[in-house]
């Protein structure tokens, strides 16, 4: 999605819900949306997804932490179905009418859709926003969450910001990432220092380094190149880049190390 078409997005809705990974929430925070949200006169309000991939006091003092800071924020489990009714209870609280229209953005695998579908449940259904009433953007769908809860049901995937490592793997496939031995092992080591004992918990590995890691997990896995009878890295690569992305890599970042 292009700029202008998050843009659209935002500028249908009183209130915009910015996804965030709530294990490392700053990384996955777009200081472009939020200013686009407040010169646009939005309401703005943090979700940290994935909360269940932290400790629950982390997630508190994330909450905590962006609430120093004057944001509204809020930090949920759509996995385990967590944290939905209190994300509702502030729309509302935050929302300048009721009913009101909310959209969601955020950069790719985030969760932005499990959010909608999390808000809107199985009751939702498709209508159209106040007609004739000003302030909303011709051609954008929308679903009746509640009787004060319209939602834009198109996630704004936000242009990739941020450092190398989040362009790549927030922003390319898993499969066409052109060099995923090189991604695996940067991405091994800002695991390892933060966690030096993820890869232990995830594949029972005591080597901290990114070579012998991905070494290891192609030979347990059986992954060989068929001339050679090396370990195939490039398959485990990949395969921590997905474990990564679906939790099954300790990983957390708490807020005194994000300063």
């Amino acid at each position: 999605m292009s700029w202008s078409e998050v843009r659209r997005v935002i500028d249908s809705a009183d209130v915009v819900l910015h996804v965030l990974d709530a294990r490392d929430p700053l990384s996955t925070l777009s200081a472009r949306v939020e200013s686009i949200v407040r010169r646009q006169g939005k309401e703005l309000v943090l979700v940290l997804n994935k909360a269940d991939l932290v400790p629950r006091d982390v997630a508190e003092a994330w909450k905590r932490y962006f609430a120093g800071r004057g944001y509204n924020a809020v930090y949920v489990s759509t996995t385990r179905h967590q944290g939905t009714l209190i994300l509702r209870r502030t729309i509302k609280r935050v929302a300048p009418r009721l009913p009101t229209v909310v959209a969601v953005v955020g950069f790719p695998k985030t969760g932005k859709s499990s959010i909608i579908n999390a808000l809107k449940g199985r009751r939702s259904a498709p209508t159209s926003p106040y007609p004739g009433s000003p302030g909303y953007t011709k051609g954008v769908q929308f679903v009746r969450v509640d009787k004060d809860i319209l939602m834009v049901d198109t996630p704004g995937v936000i242009p990739i910001e941020g450092d190398p490592l989040e362009r790549v793997i927030r922003g390319t496939p898993v499969e066409h990432i052109e060099d995923p031995v090189g991604v695996a092992h940067m991405l091994i080591k800002r695991v390892i220092d933060k966690r030096p004992d993820a890869f232990k918990k995830a594949y029972g590995l005591d080597s901290v380094d990114p070579d012998e890691i991905l070494r290891a997990i192609a030979t347990k896995h059986g992954w060989f190149y068929k001339k050679s009878g090396d370990p195939l890295v490039e398959e485990a690569a990949r395969k921590v880049i997905r474990d990564f992305h679906d939790g099954l890599i300790p990983y957390y970042v708490e807020p005194v190390e994000a300063e």
